[in-house]
């Protein structure tokens, strides 16, 4: 996604260059904060990259928790973004024998979550650019597209493929979102080992908190 207007890219470069601050962690669907600020939600199958993509558009290393162990992150986790925005860090899916469908606890508290939180814009849905749509992802998108959540797909680790492989695998992506009646009909490409295409999910979640 392109063509952002000058001002905007750099309302949200501002917003996420200021503070942001782990909040709060749920590990059930009662344990999750008063509903305050607007939400943007990132899910993605186990080690897509959710916290270290969190780390790069924030400008930190250390600030949601990076593992190489698949299905670490057993919580919810919030992150306050200048006051203006809570980035919500979801386990991963996926993981542990559930390829072609969702572990029941990831269903039972992610869409717990995702139907009740009225101040929930949109959910990041992380794919690696690397296998692009597997089944599990395509089952999320269906939940997603079931409860009406609004959701923008985006490819992880650009920084694998070359550029031809690249175009192959945003056009086939593209194509898959397109079929999904909740999905936002562009798909970003990020990577957060160079920093590629940060500036326009920014500038996108950006206006989400109304920068």
């Amino acid at each position: 996604m392109t063509g952002e207007p000058p001002e905007a890219l750099e309302a949200a470069r501002k917003l996420f260059a200021g503070e942001c601050r782990f909040v709060w962690g749920a590990r059930s669907i009662d344990g999750l904060p008063p509903q305050s600020l607007p939400e943007t939600a990132f899910a993605g199958r186990s080690n897509v990259g959710k916290s270290s993509l969190i780390n790069a558009l924030t400008g930190r290393k250390t600030l949601a928790r990076v593992s190489q162990t698949p299905g670490r992150t057993r919580e919810i986790n919030f992150f306050d973004l200048g006051g203006r925005l809570m980035l919500v860090d979801l386990p991963g899916y996926g993981y542990a024998k559930a390829s072609k469908q969702l572990a029941a606890e990831w269903q039972n508290l992610i869409f717990a979550y995702l139907r009740g939180r009225a101040n929930l814009k949109r959910v990041i849905l992380l794919i690696d650019s690397r296998r692009g749509a597997m089944d599990v992802d395509r089952a999320v998108m269906e939940l997603l597209d079931k409860s009406a959540v609004s959701y923008g797909v985006t490819l992880t680790k650009t920084d694998t493929l070359k550029p031809a492989a690249l175009e192959e695998r945003l056009a086939q992506v593209k194509a898959e979102a397109r079929r999904h009646t909740a999905a936002f009909p562009d798909v970003f490409a990020t990577s957060a080992q160079n920093a590629a295409g940060l500036e326009p999910l920014k500038s996108h979640l950006a206006a989400l908190a109304g920068v």
